[in-house]
């Protein structure tokens, strides 16, 4: 059938099914009530109508009546009318006499008897509607009783057309009728056949079939040429309704593989517009007729089930993982297309029958490895963290990586020069902290997507060990700036996204950045200047100096250099820099320390002139006066090795305690102890400080002495008193002279992991785990790779398939999909990863 054709019977069908299922008011009116000599006068030839003849109407045969007047509405819809012939009392002709009058109704077409119909076997619309279109598609629909007759049928069909086969257990049904409203739009493209034959049907397949239910099976009998091989069967597993029957027969009129040439995400076909998955089969030019074989193998088992595409890397630029091979695109909107590995065939079948098979076979696997490690390792004696722990949990998320580009030997050096500054995160694909790091260098990327003189790139030392050696990368993972003409910046801060993403745009500035005039200088101290660091948050230095303090200057550069990326640096050295540093009541050198936008610029005295005493200073100078404790800042404080006075707080402190803990703290110059605040709603992990510090939960907010570095005493504030810069400087002057009694003392074992880490060295040289992450390499590019040694000393070696695989892979083509990615060797020998391991 043409696809104009085709789209015709489709529009037929829906609005045929749209207009059966608008109520009607006044169906009567559709209802003719003619006499003999007008209906026969009325008759047109090709045109459908079934009446029936009475004298009067006894009210036996009001039933009947009733639902001949409830069919005129739907056999309207087909073109038949419906008439109620009035007979005269003198007329005795055929149809007025006595003994048809009600017993019996007829259909013409035109002028000619197709069929008498016994009243008793119209008793309802189903009955009416069913009976009259299997009457008039005579040719377009067959009815068979022996397995015989229906492959004769198909024997007949095969080369030429499809055929459509049902059961239905009686005629005059529901499902009759829709079996009937079907052929009546397809009976010229398929070839339809009926059975009441309880027999038949279980002749038909080698299941145990219910033969009290209706079924249809559609016959792919057009592409079946050779007359010994049966007609392929797709059942259809939904209730036989009008509009199911009309969905299945789109579905089978769909192409059976669809390829696809481009974004998946914009990929829509019969299948997801219908409701039903799309399975993509991945696939790659020197694979494409194996993977042509395996999409169309899979195919067939889901017909009806889910669509089956061939999705071409070659043709698609695709950002998930080498060895994904199967992608499902579900028809939900804003579901993204999920990208997995699976073995054979039988696994894309089980994923689409079973819809929560996604995410079981994530859990499948994890309490796989769970399972194993148990057995290998019932007493486990190593360390394992919260971060291989997500890694392990997320290890099938794909990781967006388009916008970072991966480098080998031959392209890193030349990535370097292409921009103003190039970032590259050096990083081990088989190690969970690599893994957990570059989830968060791929929301930087999408950070600082557009922005010009960047390129951020990575280095996968597994692969390319020569170039991390080179770099001195000793550990992983690791990130360094690049700048053409500079020296290279280890990053040595947190590696959340905020922190890696200020670090990358404050290392696009010069540290220290030279400044030219007061009006820079003083748009610097605001925050203006440099203009493309104006969005981010930071506490601005400026250095100024004389020309009589060169060595200080030279040690104010170097410090530059150490902390470039962490701080943002200016310096000015003109010939007007007094008259700056007056205005800030201090004389060069000096450093102006400008916090919220300028709002406050506070002057130092530099009188320590050593890079490292100057880096010391300028990290302590930048510490808040009153700092909200986080995850993230708290090693800072900690290395102060200073004694914590700690406001734990549900929520935001009131006003009051904030201002008075502010004088406490900017009260004394060079403060002995770190005064700050813990907020409990935004780092949870107070509440676990509090529980090791107290036998019982304190009422907040409660206010905390902590020697951390000297005995580990832990002194409570008095709750009864009001928290004041008065009253705290009082209850620390008890402290002082021993007077309180501590509520608790911490342990003074060190807080080591209770088990030993990981030797990761010792576990490279003996096993090459599972790489949950590849990189494609350019043409030419060679990796040797020595077999390496399983934990029991035994080389790991491939076994070479016996011939009866090979002859089991020949005989069934497309089963298994390694042809489609390359998989590693041995994987159930490899040893345990980080968490597998």
């Amino acid at each position: 059938m043409s696809a104009q054709k085709d789209r015709w019977v489709s529009s037929f069908f829906f609005l045929l099914f749209c207009a059966s299922s608008i109520p009607t008011q006044g169906s009567a009116r559709l209802l003719q009530e003619l006499s003999p000599q007008k209906y026969f006068s009325s008759l047109q030839a090709g045109r459908a109508s079934l009446s029936y003849f009475s004298h009067s109407v006894s009210p036996g045969a009001q039933p009947f009546l009733e639902q001949i007047e409830n069919s005129a509405e739907a056999l309207q819809d087909y073109g038949i009318s419906v008439v109620k012939v009035n007979c005269p009392k003198e007329d005795v002709s055929r149809y007025c006499a006595k003994e048809n009058a009600l017993r019996k109704a007829y259909l013409f077409r035109g002028n000619v008897l197709i069929r008498e119909f016994p009243t008793d076997a119209l008793f309802d619309v189903n009955s009416i509607v069913a009976n009259i279109l299997f009457a008039l598609l005579f040719n377009e629909v067959k009815y068979v009783e022996t397995l015989a007759d229906l492959q004769n049928i198909e024997n007949s069909l095969k080369g030429r057309s499809n055929m459509v086969f049902a059961y239905v257990p009686a005629t005059g049904t529901a499902e009759h009728r829709a079996v009937m409203e079907a052929a009546f739009v397809y009976g010229t493209v398929h070839q339809f056949v009926l059975t009441t034959e309880a027999t038949l049907l279980k002749d038909t397949s080698n299941d145990e079939l219910d033969v009290s239910s209706a079924r249809l099976m559609f016959c792919h009998c057009q592409q079946t040429t050779d007359l010994v091989q049966p007609c392929r069967r797709t059942a259809m597993e939904q209730a036989l309704t009008m509009l199911n029957i009309h969905r299945h027969l789109k579905l089978m009129g769909a192409p059976l593989v669809t390829e696809v040439t481009e974004d998946p995400e914009k990929v829509s076909t019969v299948h997801l517009q219908l409701g039903l998955p799309l399975v993509f089969i991945l696939s790659q030019k020197e694979t494409y007729e194996a993977d042509r074989r395996t999409a169309e193998f899979v195919a067939w088992q889901l017909l009806g089930k889910a669509g089956v595409a061939l999705l071409s890397r070659d043709l698609v630029d695709l950002n998930v993982l080498l060895r994904s091979n199967v992608a499902l695109k579900t028809p939900e909107e804003g579901v993204p297309i999920k990208y997995l590995v699976l073995e054979d065939t039988d696994e894309v079948i089980t994923l689409v029958e079973n819809k929560s098979k996604v995410e079981q076979i994530q859990e499948d696997e994890e309490e796989e490895e769970e399972d194993e490690g148990e057995k290998e390792n019932n007493n486990q004696d190593i360390q394992d963290d919260q971060v291989v722990e997500a890694v392990s949990r997320d290890k099938k998320r794909e990781l967006p990586l388009e916008q970072i580009r991966a480098l080998t030997e031959d392209t890193f050096h030349t990535a370097l020069l292409e921009t103003a500054q190039t970032v590259v995160l050096f990083y081990a694909s088989w190690e969970a902290v690599s893994l957990a790091v570059l989830r968060s260098y791929t929301e930087v990327a999408d950070h600082l997507k557009g922005t010009q003189g960047v390129l951020l790139s990575r280095v996968n030392c597994w692969d390319w060990p020569g170039i991390c050696t080179k770099e001195n990368v000793t550990q992983f993972p690791a990130i360094k700036i690049y700048k053409k003409g500079e020296r290279s910046v280890m990053y040595d801060g947190m590696w959340g996204t905020e922190e890696l993403t200020s670090f990358i745009m404050l290392s696009q500035v010069s540290c220290p950045l030279k400044l030219a005039t007061i009006e820079e200088a003083e748009g610097y101290l605001r925050g203006e200047f440099p203009s493309e660091l104006s969005s981010y948050h930071h506490t601005s230095l400026l250095g100024v100096f004389s020309t009589a303090t060169s060595e200080a200057r030279e040690a104010f550069e170097d410090a530059g250099n150490i902390l470039s990326g962490h701080v943002t640096m200016g310096m000015y050295f003109e010939d007007d820099a007094l008259a700056l540093s007056r205005k800030y009541a201090v004389s060069p050198p000096a450093l102006l320390l400008a916090r919220s936008g300028g709002r406050s610029v506070e002057g130092i005295a530099l009188s320590k002139q050593s890079v490292q005493d100057m880096v010391q200073m300028i990290r302590y100078e930048l510490l808040d006066i009153f700092p909200e404790i986080t995850v993230q800042n708290l090693p800072r404080y900690l290395q102060l090795r200073k004694p914590f006075l700690i406001l734990f707080s549900d929520g935001d402190i009131g006003q009051r305690e904030s201002k008075e803990m502010l004088k406490l703290a900017k009260g004394r110059p060079q403060q002995a102890f770190v005064a700050c605040w813990l907020n409990l709603r935004k780092t949870p992990v107070g509440h676990g400080v509090l529980k090791a510090y107290f036998a019982t939960m304190p009422s907040l907010p409660v206010l905390i002495w902590v020697k951390l570095h000297a005995g580990g005493q832990v002194f409570k504030f008095p709750s009864e008193q009001s928290i004041t810069e008065m009253n705290i400087l009082s209850w620390l002057e008890k402290l002082k002279a021993g007077l309180e009694i501590p509520s608790s003392t911490l342990s003074e074992e060190d807080w080591k992991p209770p088990l030993p880490a990981y030797d990761f060295l010792q576990m490279m040289e003996t096993t090459v785990p599972e790489l949950p992450l590849h990189t494609s390499h350019h043409h030419g590019d060679t990796l040797v790779r020595h077999p390496p040694e399983n934990p029991g000393g035994d080389i790991m070696v491939q076994e070479e398939p016996s011939q009866d695989t090979k002859a089991e892979k020949v005989g069934s083509p497309g089963r298994d999909l390694r042809g489609t990615v390359p998989r590693l060797a041995a994987r159930e020998k490899q040893g345990k990863r980080h968490s597998e391991l």
